[in-house]
């Protein structure tokens, strides 16, 4: 049994359509309302805040993979995931299972340094905090012997169908309506952004190596980053047409965040966008030589179409 925690998101899709293409049909999706991907999925109703919930979810499972999301919101965060985390780790503890954990870079530095599974976490708010603070409290989890895990670590996300993330929803959303794209602080800043799919391929190839556990991984990346200015440059070329686009400048975050709570929200990870942000996947390609990575042409196109 391989169990998906946090089902029902477009990473936690892709990766159950992924397990059972190539790994098992034996697959359980928990969520606080469950559905199925494919017809031989079990489902349970649980509340990862609710230990005796967790331990009943995670029982009798092989491999647990923890994809779940929350609303960008820090409260909440700080509220709810190191709970997630705690109850998550006892309850694999305790059953025996393995534990394979998707995670974010917001407690990476945000400079141009190039982040590696080594990089020091240096969080810029209270997100990233709280990101730390889960890796920080599965790696000692770890390194104590009480689970067997590993940490999958994927950049911002771009990607097909309901992909959630400021790249979808303010430059390829917005083409798609025939709208002018939107670039957070600087086009020209190079990007470093992971296609979903790859990413929940690349959750499913760990999560199914014995020799994968007690690491930190980068999820695989096209290597060969694109700016937001030439990420549009691409779409141009895809769709015959000479796309512009508005950069929003820091001071417009600076101002709107005071009224805009999605603004203030994102406001911490703005450094991100300043300057280059490189983020170093070579550690998989090294290990899995024969994983195909989407370009990002190929992904621009795959949007497009869809």
């Amino acid at each position: 049994m391989q169990t998906v925690l946090g089902a029902g998101g477009p990473i936690a899709d892709e990766l159950v359509n992924e397990l059972h293409r190539h790994h098992t049909k034996d697959i359980r999706l928990v969520s606080r309302k469950p559905s199925r991907v494919n017809d031989t999925d079990e489902l349970v109703a649980a509340d990862l805040t609710d230990a005796d919930a967790t331990s009943r979810a995670v029982a009798d499972s092989d491999i647990v993979y923890l994809t779940v999301g929350l609303p960008l919101d820090s409260q909440l965060w700080e509220r709810q995931f190191p709970v997630m985390m705690s109850n998550v780790i006892d309850a694999c503890a305790e059953h025996g299972t393995k534990l394979v954990f998707f995670d974010n870079t917001y407690m990476y530095p945000g400079t141009s340094t190039p982040q590696t599974e080594s990089t020091a976490f240096a969080p810029g708010g209270r997100k990233g905090w709280v990101r730390g603070e889960l890796a920080t409290m599965l790696l000692e989890a770890i390194r104590a012997g009480r689970v067997e895990a590993l940490i999958g670590r994927a950049p911002e996300f771009y990607g097909p169908g309901r992909t959630k993330s400021y790249t979808n929803s303010l430059v390829f959303d917005r083409i798609k309506a025939d709208k002018r794209p939107l670039v957070p602080v600087n086009a020209h800043a190079k990007r470093s952004l992971i296609w979903t799919p790859d990413a929940s391929r690349a959750l499913a190839l760990l999560g199914n190596t014995p020799d994968a556990y007690g690491q930190t991984w980068h999820l695989p990346i096209d290597p060969n980053r694109q700016s937001y200015a030439q990420l549009i440059q691409i779409v141009g070329a895809v769709t015959g047409r000479n796309i512009g686009y508005t950069v929003l400048p820091m001071l417009a975050f600076r101002i709107g965040r005071r009224f805009v709570k999605p603004l203030d929200e994102m406001y911490e990870l703005l450094a991100r966008y300043r300057d280059d942000n490189i983020f170093d996947s070579s550690k998989f390609a090294a290990r899995f030589p024969d994983f195909q990575v989407t370009s990002y042409r190929e992904g621009a196109e795959r949007i497009l179409a869809g």
